[in-house]
């Protein structure tokens, strides 16, 4: 089947844009529930924006992409019929117990697994299969040969990102907003830490990064070029990222990848001009490239230079004047384009940058309106625009803006009749003395016939024919159809006025394009009171003594935790495969041992889970594709699913659970009073918490230790510094923050505060949790075991709340942080929590 193009919409000028460009759907949020909070429709909006968007033969997929709160769900169930009554063709979701819910809701309504549910292989995709999905979105950084894989393994629909804005952490396993703002990206509140400059420490060293400051801030993704191979490839849908662009961005990215993947349906090369590829660097861009689409090259996916809009390079500073500054120029310049001179903010750390709209060009002391590339020309903008001093030769020049890109899209945005047509044919029967009918049917099989009232006269003159019903039937502008194709069915010869054959055209479109635009009908059921009592919790009359688990990620830890003898050990180590004397050590000193699985598993990394499972550890699941490849797994250890498995709600845990696991930890999304509430629902031995940790706020494909320690593209030619060196990120504020690899080589950035659960452990404990976890970073053995005697003190009546927290901040040497367990002021105000 022919992929669909599929354009992002913000707002009413954005979906004009992209069905006048000829998308096959958009995407769209509506009101709550939805990861772009600052945009999208209203509910009252919605059924007349379905209605519009299937009158011209355009989907509508309404993004309910976020994690919901177990005091949302009576919402969330509201909000789900109402979209499934105004006829959404699927919904995007993230949170697994929520698709199952939408689906047991309305069995007809699509679900289609949101890229935040972090998919990148064919058992990721069956385990949201397993909740309702009929299709994935994949993660943004598989390569092609990922994406064959998984297509080859699995039936299900595959949707990929194509162009847009790159994050530089796995959906969906982003916490820096969490973390640092006390703002879900989960929940449609990306902070855009990512976008920020950092300094990098090496062993504890400033390393100076040259221009590259910005090194979490990744380029823009474009895939136009990769279109025949993904058409060749199977993938069901190819989506554009952007619902925070304007119309001119819908407008000119929809219908690059409408041509382009109209030309590899039709087995013609791409035939993208030079002047069209500009345009789309134009309207946005922080750089485009393919980046993991087409491999993994950690040099070439972040720049670094600068975290936003840069457009196209125009030329390079050679030297300023009193008026102006001089260029050379790589492209051509004119008055009024807005043009930029790229400082590098390391050379200016307030981040302003110079520039503003061309006011004229020199050459040799006189005006001119042209200057050819290659050349060099002095540039001068309005009064008190630009400050030639600061301005530095060898500076990159961008132009940010270019006034006459409105006149290249103004077409597809300002058109009174619709551009982008549907096909349509037509059949007309026409025989003396009886009834003529037309009948219109459209691309989806969809028909409509229409009558006149009297039977077809005998022809005195010229008789109606095949000819005629062509040039009549054809006039289709301002319809939004065209006419593909005319059959006809003629005896007479009989006589039929223009007038009469042109008002049966109008009403044949007008029934088609009605009929076209009715919702469908859904069995809609409320269904949330019933999968509640169906989740209600078997609790215990005696509570277990309090237990600490503790993850270490070293050698030298794991000896000072050995010495402590915690109710358990996990082990997380970079190099999996050295695992297995740390378990045999682990076991041998007769402590329960358990091995951390990686977050993220690609098509060829399937072969870990044996390895995992040859280990005879228990397993702390990470990854929604282990969890669904462990399900046919026999004699399997005790599985134990972790934060990234995003558990925000009753529905999904105890969904979670009903899969194989012992115990499941929260995300971090949830505060501790939330924790508290889910404790509550699912029952309190179901539940592993985490006690102290350092927050992991990214978790990227993308190595920095690559990328600035090597000069290799990837783990075949890096060197393998993330063997001998400890890095890390220093923020504005100073908070220097720890890098770790794991045996994918991607990176997690840790937060550098130690994050502590002391002002909530004696709630926690009271509700009647008893599984608290310990993890470590770069923790010296002799912090290990501090921080275990610490905790272990507390749990035993030892020490007070207020004296853990104290011992725990004389610790760490950055301090220590509440982080995502910070129940905000008025939370108890929120909707009660649902009754099981």
């Amino acid at each position: 089947m022919k992929p669909e193009v599929m354009s992002p919409v913000g707002g009413w000028p954005q979906l004009r844009a992209a069905v006048e460009a000829g998308a096959d759907a958009v995407f769209f949020g509506v009101e709550g529930f939805h990861a772009r909070a600052k945009v999208g429709f209203t509910n009252e909006e919605l059924p007349d924006l379905m209605r519009a968007l299937h009158e011209r033969g355009v989907l509508g997929f309404v993004t309910f992409n976020i994690l919901v709160f177990d005091r949302e769900l009576r919402g969330a169930e509201r909000q789900l019929i109402h979209l499934a009554e105004s006829g959404v063709d699927a919904i995007i979701v993230q949170d697994h117990g929520v698709a199952r819910l939408a689906h047991e809701i309305c069995p007809d309504l699509p679900i289609h697994g949101s890229t935040q549910m972090s998919i990148t292989s064919a058992e990721g995709a069956e385990l949201a299969r397993r909740f309702g999905a009929s299709r994935v979105v994949l993660g943004r950084e598989l390569s092609l040969r990922d994406i064959g894989r998984i297509a080859a393994a699995t039936d299900m629909e595959l949707e990929t990102f194509v162009h847009g804005a790159l994050c530089v952490s796995y959906s969906g396993q982003c916490f820096s907003s969490e973390a640092w703002g006390g703002r879900s990206a989960n929940r449609g509140q990306c902070a855009q830490a990512c976008r920020l400059p950092y300094e990098m420490l090496v062993d504890g060293v400033h390393r100076d990064l040259g221009d590259a400051r910005y090194l979490l801030s990744p380029g823009d993704l474009y895939a136009l070029h990769q279109v025949p191979d993904l058409v060749n490839l199977g993938v069901n849908c190819l989506k554009i990222e952007g619902r925070y662009k304007d119309a001119d961005f819908v407008a000119l990215t929809t219908a690059a990848y409408r041509k382009a993947v109209d030309e590899a349906w039709a087995g013609l090369p791409l035939s993208v001009t030079p002047g069209e590829e500009r345009d789309l660097e134009q309207v946005y861009s922080r750089g485009l490239g393919p980046h993991f689409i087409s491999g993994t090259n950690h040099q070439g996916v972040v720049r670094g230079r600068a975290p936003r809009h840069r457009g196209v390079r125009v030329g390079t500073v050679r030297g300023t004047t009193e008026r102006g500054v001089l260029v050379e120029l790589s492209e051509e310049v004119k008055p009024g384009d807005g043009l930029v001179f790229d400082p590098a903010n390391w050379r200016t750390p307030e981040g302003r940058e110079e520039g503003g709209f061309l006011y004229g060009l020199w050459q040799r002391g006189r005006q001119v309106e042209a200057v050819r590339p290659g050349e060099t020309a002095e540039l001068r903008f309005g009064r008190g625009a630009v400050d030639p001093s600061r301005v530095r030769v060898g500076d990159p020049v961008w132009r940010t803006h270019d006034p006459t890109l409105g006149t290249r899209v103004r077409p597809l945005l300002e058109a009174h009749d619709p551009i982008h047509t549907r096909p349509v044919t037509a059949h007309f029967r026409g025989h003396v003395g009886e009834v003529p009918a037309l009948t219109l049917t459209d691309e989806g099989g969809r028909s409509v016939t229409v009558t006149l009232e009297g039977p077809l006269q005998p022809a005195r003159n010229r008789a109606v024919d095949e000819a005629g019903l062509r040039e009549q039937l054809g006039k289709l502008g301002g319809t939004g159809y065209h006419l593909a194709g005319l059959s006809a069915d003629l005896s007479g010869p009989g006589f039929l006025p223009v007038s009469a054959l042109n008002a049966l055209r109008r009403e044949a479109v007008e029934g088609l394009t009605a009929l076209r635009g009715q919702a469908p009908e859904r069995r809609i059921t409320p269904r949330l009171d019933e999968v509640l009592r169906e989740v209600a919790p078997q609790l215990s009359a005696h509570a277990p003594q309090p237990r600490l688990h503790v993850l270490v990620r070293t050698p030298e830890q794991l000896d000072a935790a050995l010495a402590e003898r915690p109710d358990s050990i996990t082990l997380d180590y970079l190099e999996l495969y050295g695992l297995k004397p740390s378990v045999e050590r682990v076991r041998d000193a007769g402590i329960p041992v358990r091995v951390a699985s990686p977050r993220i598993l690609k098509p060829t990394e399937q072969n870990l889970q044996k390895f995992l499972l040859s280990l005879n550890a228990d397993i702390l699941v990470r990854s929604g594709g282990l969890l669904e490849g462990l399900q046919e797994a026999p004699n399997l250890p005790t599985l134990t699913g972790d934060f990234s498995l995003n558990a925000a709600n009753v529905l999904t845990t105890r969904a979670l659970l009903d899969l194989g696991l012992n115990r499941v930890t929260p995300t971090h999304d949830l505060n501790a009073r939330q924790v508290t509430e889910l404790a509550a629902l699912v029952g309190p031995g179901r539940l592993e918490v985490i006690a102290y940790q350092h927050l992991p706020v990214f978790h990227t494909e993308h190595c920095v230790f690559c990328r600035f320690l090597s000069q290799g593209t990837d783990y075949t030619n890096c060197g393998h510094p993330c063997e001998s060196h400890r890095v890390a990120l220093r923020d504005e504020r100073g908070v220097a923050h720890p890098v770790m690899a794991d045996v994918g080589c991607r990176n997690t950035v840790f937060e550098g505060r130690p994050q502590v659960a002391g002002a909530h452990l004696t709630t926690w404990l009271d509700s009647g949790l008893r599984d608290f976890r310990l993890e470590f970073v770069h923790e010296t053995p002799e912090g290990v075991r501090e921080v275990i005697r610490a905790h272990r003190a507390f749990l035993m009546g030892e020490l007070s709340a207020p004296a853990l927290a104290a011992r725990l901040q004389a610790l760490s040497d950055q301090g220590t942080t509440e982080g995502s367990l910070f129940v905000p002021e008025g939370f108890d105000r929120l909707p009660a929590l649902p009754v099981l």
